[in-house]
């Protein structure tokens, strides 16, 4: 995994994403992005403007989309947690890694393709976010695609989940609650119950986790703020269904949008 100089980045201390970063492997199929990343593939085909080559994943955490994405493009990922980088890497050895935060990263290098799915949920101010849709527009090749996932504050609904997975002596369930903290819709908070049983040995985790939720009005200004071309939105709202209790609703949206081509005038 390679360093950079960077402003300071300061270490985040979700259990999720670094003490019981392992627990992903164990709690997610191999072909639990598989649909989703599909959308992926087939919105970049429609809609890039140059050949791609290279993908740039902002928010990569432990490698598990870049398992597909490097069957398709030489692939690079910046996150933030050490814990999850670490089994990215040992995942993905050909893929390049960065500890990085995606507000402030420079790779002084460009990419066809800038991905960042739901981690962009982790900016819940919108100066945090518009510094992402920055560093994202930085980054990006002239005719290149951007894809950002994420929910809309006007489509965000309370959630509870259930997640389950078993490896050799070890298995885990985990709980997760979303609820709206504020009465205008401006954040929710996940809070993740981790029951984990390891050689016998049962130990209980909770991990709280505030997420930024944003009007869909606000996600387009920022996005042409940013200099990008919106071409299409696309819901997705059926990938979390299997884990989702009662009568539940999870919506994601992904905004598709390029980056002009640079224009030659005539003189």
């Amino acid at each position: 995994m390679k360093s950079m100089k960077q402003n300071r980045i300061k270490e985040n201390k979700w259990l999720a994403y670094n003490e019981l970063a392992w627990t992903e492997s164990i709690i997610c199929a191999d072909d639990d992005y598989k649909d989703e990343i599909k959308v992926y593939l087939e919105a970049i085909k429609k809609h890039s403007k140059i050949k791609v080559k290279i993908l740039l994943h902002l928010g990569c955490g432990a490698g598990e989309y870049d398992k597909i994405f490097k069957k398709y493009f030489k692939v690079t990922g910046v996150d933030i947690s050490n814990g999850m980088l670490k089994i990215a890497k040992s995942k993905n050895p050909e893929v390049i890694y960065y500890r990085a935060n995606m507000r402030n990263v420079e790779l002084n290098k460009s990419f066809d393709v800038v991905v960042i799915p739901d981690s962009i949920g982790y900016m819940t101010k919108t100066g945090d976010l518009k510094k992402t849709l920055a560093t994202a527009y930085k980054h990006l090749n002239p005719g290149g695609v951007l894809l950002v996932t994420s929910h809309i504050a006007e489509e965000f609904k309370d959630n509870n989940f259930v997640y389950t997975g078993a490896k050799g002596d070890t298995k885990i369930t985990i709980f997760e609650n979303n609820h709206i903290l504020d009465q205008a819709k401006t954040k929710y908070e996940a809070v993740l119950i981790y029951l984990i049983c390891r050689k016998g040995d049962f130990k209980i985790y909770t991990d709280r986790h505030l997420i930024g939720l944003f009007k869909r009005d606000i996600w387009l200004k920022l996005l042409k703020n940013a200099g990008f071309s919106i071409v299409k939105q696309i819901k997705m709202n059926h990938l979390y269904d299997r884990f989702v209790l009662e009568q539940g609703e999870y919506i994601l949206r992904v905004f598709v949008c390029v980056k002009p081509e640079i224009s030659c005038s005539k003189k």
